[in-house]
């Protein structure tokens, strides 16, 4: 990763509502509300709900809003919580979201508050985690509503919170996240002329923040192949056709088509396969072999392509071992690329860079994790960036990522969040009018 540089004369113009440093009402207003974000999170993490089933964090959230004197808006996307905080002035509008939704992992992090929950999954018995940090994030958004409520009557605009569920995917035959709320009417009566995001991460350290123009995170596409043989005893597999053979050759013949037939020195890509099911006992070939996996991108053309590819190796590999491939390739629709408006973000820089100093605001590489963030960033000018979650004297290299069952967020980045994502916000209701920030 390198710090992000952009020329001074660009940012200046681009930059209307930078600050000199840090806004004191940020500064107060986060030192006034940073126990409670401490304690929502906590109190999120120990009850974590999986993606569309996120009942107690949002009836908790509608709560708290409720307490802060707003009138949140239920039910969207399934357990989506929308809370309008209107100013006293005129101003723009912008929208902040926050994601809520944890994720299937047993937590293997020694912690007071640490997850008990266990759930089905895939007709596995598994552990419940925020092993991604949505409950940081949840947290921090309250916090920020908190902080503007007490200061809306000064506020020139006016802010939606977007307390969102499934942000890591619905489960296969239902919908929601992003793409939900927006089709069931989210910007329908308030369009907002900027979104703004965050998520901590475990690449970067605590105090540090991650940001960059265009694109950030890849597309994400899941993909389904079924392979169908015929069952046989185990000892007599001349008998049958074996799809777990068969299923092994296309997964290893599958890895050429990003190594040998995509163009990696464009833009990067994966294939990865996540999961293997079939068979249930040691000497029976089985009927059947599922595969799950991901694809990733950030070109639509070779997103494309690649569909195209995996499908045709998944059913000609069959083929040539006598088997038969159903291959959903994808078997729902996947995220867009993460993208952010590049005028909006050198607009937005100065006002991270004021929170935690130049130095500490880098630009990272291309990200091959995805964000359904990407469809509001579709809709209307946004920007996302990093938060750092790794705690001072461990290496964030060898840090475990989010997603891990160890991921183990450094609580100084609550604070970090809270701030950035609070002077973002006043200072682009303070600025210039979003009209003059071009969309993709």
């Amino acid at each position: 990763m390198r710090r992000l540089i952009l020329p001074a004369l660009i940012a200046t113009l681009l930059a209307p509502c930078a600050q000199a440093g840090e806004r004191p009402e940020v500064a107060a207003a986060a030192s006034a509300v940073r126990q409670n974000v401490v304690q929502w999170r906590r109190d999120f993490h120990e009850h974590p709900e999986l993606s569309n089933r996120e009942t107690r964090t949002a009836a908790e959230v509608a709560k708290q809003l409720r307490a802060m004197g707003l009138k949140p808006l239920t039910g969207i996307a399934n357990h989506g919580v929308v809370a309008i905080i209107p100013g006293g002035k005129p101003g723009p509008k912008v929208a902040l979201r926050a994601d809520m939704d944890a994720l299937p992992v047993t937590e293997q992090v020694d912690l007071p508050f640490a997850s008990k929950v266990t759930t089905t999954f895939r007709g596995d018995t598994v552990g419940v985690m925020h092993a991604c940090g949505h409950d940081a994030h949840t947290g921090i958004l309250l916090g920020i509503a908190q902080a503007l409520v007490k200061m809306k009557a000064d506020l020139p605009g006016s802010v939606m919170l977007v307390f969102q569920p499934s942000e890591e995917g619905a489960p296969d035959g239902e919908e929601g996240g992003a793409s939900l709320m927006l089709k069931q009417g989210l910007f329908k009566d308030f369009k907002p002329d900027a979104v703004f995001g965050l998520h901590v991460f475990s690449t970067l350290q605590a105090g540090q923040i991650g940001v960059r123009q265009g694109p950030l995170m890849a597309a994400s596409d899941k993909f389904t192949i079924k392979v169908k043989g015929r069952q046989t005893h185990g000892s007599r597999p001349w008998g049958g056709v074996d799809p777990i053979v068969t299923a092994a050759e296309l997964i290893e013949s599958s890895q050429n088509i990003v190594s040998r037939r995509t163009d990696i020195a464009k833009l990067p890509a994966v294939v990865s396969f996540g999961a293997i099911k079939g068979g249930i006992r040691y000497n029976i070939i089985p009927e059947e072999v599922e595969l799950v996996g991901t694809i990733r991108t950030f070109d639509e053309g070779m997103r494309q392509k690649i569909f195209a590819d995996l499908k045709n190796v998944a059913e000609h590999v069959s083929l040539a071992n006598g088997a038969t491939a159903d291959a959903s390739v994808p078997d729902r629709d996947g995220n867009p690329v993460t993208y952010n408006n590049p005028d909006l973000t050198a607009r937005m820089l100065p006002s991270l860079q004021a929170v935690v100093g130049t130095d500490n605001v880098i630009e990272p590489p291309l990200q091959m994790g995805a964000e359904d963030f990407s469809f509001y960033a579709k809709e209307v000018p946004s920007m996302f960036f990093f938060v750092g979650a790794t705690a001072p004297g461990i290496d964030p290299v060898t840090a475990p990522s989010n997603h891990s069952p160890k991921f183990a967020l450094d609580e100084s980045s609550l604070d970090v969040g809270l701030r950035a994502l609070l002077q973002v916000t006043l200072d682009y209701l303070h600025g210039a009018p979003a009209a003059a920030v071009t969309q993709r």
